[in-house]
């Protein structure tokens, strides 16, 4: 029952609608390790992980090199060499980033895919709601931009989530640190709020890129905009955690309107 996609858009609209609006996983299944050669679908939903191949092996390939770059994603790239990677993946190229790629350009790839989307990776009629979260406080405003999220669609929701993982862990690399023998390894100067800064308006989009207005934004929402992401990174790991007690009462309202799905899930586990 599980599918594989490497579009947002690709989705179909044959699934439950209940488990759509809805994630639900495991602990152990949002973390950022699998094992090798197994492609396990989340034991409570019947759509597999759904994160563009661009996104993922643009995330991977700065984990793997790029953490230590000082200034990442704010230094200046090679547009030709930017846009041969975007049209080999546009042409849905097996295209490997290897350690002799810019990390540079690939920062600038990922930063073009998310801007160019055609609807926001969050959408654009969640906009209001979640920068109205910006004037919430504590536990309010975590709990309302968790219900947000689960609004979102699967393939959103998972590639969202993939980015905030990554984008935390660029965080922790942002000041200077020592290794084992003592000597000193650089901070990419990356902090939360650098990279909410960078990330913000990409990710969160009134208009589409090109449209009238679309970069007129007033302080207050451009303001807003970050404080939203900042904690989007910061408790990404508890906002994409259902607990059991929704799971349970999830379950139950779809023993009532879906029962196929319920039986669906039973005999899968």
């Amino acid at each position: 029952g599980a599918m594989s996609v490497d579009s947002i858009a690709d989705l179909s609209d044959n699934a439950s609608k209940l488990l759509e609006a809805l994630q639900l996983s495991h602990p152990h299944e949002l973390g950022p390790r699998r094992i090798l050669g197994k492609k396990k679908t989340l034991s409570l939903n019947p759509i597999t992980w759904q994160v563009p191949r661009i996104v993922d092996r643009c995330c991977t390939h700065i984990e793997m090199h790029g953490l230590q770059t000082v200034g990442i994603f704010r230094v200046g790239s090679s547009k030709k060499r930017v846009q041969q990677l975007r049209e080999e993946f546009d042409q849905g190229l097996d295209v490997f980033l290897d350690e002799h790629q810019s990390v540079h350009d690939v920062a600038a790839l990922l930063k073009e895919f998310l801007r160019d989307m055609a609807d926001s990776l969050i959408p654009r009629e969640l906009y209001g709601a979640f920068l109205s979260t910006a004037t919430m406080e504590g536990p309010a405003q975590l709990d309302a931009l968790q219900l947000l999220l689960f609004l979102l669609p699967p393939c959103h929701s998972d590639t969202l989530h993939r980015l905030l993982r990554f984008l935390g862990e660029v965080a922790r690399h942002a000041e200077c640190s020592w290794d084992a023998d003592g000597r000193e390894v650089p901070g990419n100067k990356m902090t939360v709020s650098n990279l909410a800064t960078v990330f913000g308006p990409n990710i969160l989009q009134k208009e589409k890129p090109g449209e009238k207005d679309a970069d007129a934004l007033n302080f207050e929402e451009s303001a807003a905009i970050i404080l939203v992401l900042q904690r989007l990174i910061e408790h990404h790991q508890a906002l994409f955690m259902v607990s059991p007690e929704m799971q349970c009462d999830i379950l139950r309202r779809l023993f009532q309107t879906d029962p196929d799905v319920i039986d669906y899930l039973l005999r899968r586990k």
